[in-house]
């Protein structure tokens, strides 16, 4: 009996694994040019002064390079991951993805859009597999929320503003 129900266990963890997707998104406009912001994006070596989840890298930034973060987990543990460079245009989007195809995948987008007043910063993130029926990502969406928070501060410092409470540059 178990034999006749096989393929369609097969089909049901295919479809799964295909059909389950999660996402979260983080948003912010920071007083600055793309190019400022893209500046710190590219600069791999020092992701751990202002990215609270992904805090080096190793790898170059370039389309269809392989590059290797070292990853905070939520409960404050290192894990290393390893992503691929999908897209790369600089001062726009840097689109990276990994994980196990059918089992959880992510595809991580950094979008950077002029605005009136600066950049938005768009940090989105899809999740699909299987995995994610067991997977809360709700973590990252905060924390990519203080990513885009410290990136502000970065930006500004490293043009010798400061940030106010509300965002906005001064002296």
């Amino acid at each position: 009996m178990l034999n006749r129900r096989a393929p369609l266990l097969g089909v049901v963890i295919a479809a799964l694994a295909v059909a389950g997707c999660k996402s979260v998104d983080a948003q912010l406009t920071i007083p600055a040019s793309p190019e400022e912001i893209w500046s710190i994006l590219m600069d791999g070596e020092n992701y751990g002064e202002w990215n609270p989840v992904l805090v080096k890298v190793e790898g170059e930034f370039r389309e269809g390079a392989r590059l290797t973060y070292q990853m905070m987990t939520e409960s404050g543990e290192a894990a290393e991951v390893e992503a691929r460079v999908v897209k790369l245009d600089p001062g726009r989007e840097l689109n990276q993805a990994g994980g196990y195809w059918g089992i959880l995948t992510f595809d991580h987008h950094w979008i950077l859009e002029p605005v009136e007043g600066g950049t938005r910063v768009t940090q989105h993130e899809d999740y699909t597999g299987i995995g994610v029926l067991f997977f809360d990502p709700s973590w990252f969406e905060s924390a990519y929320g203080l990513g885009n928070r410290n990136l502000r501060d970065r930006v500004l410092a490293d043009s010798g503003l400061e940030s106010t409470p509300d965002g906005e540059r001064s002296r």
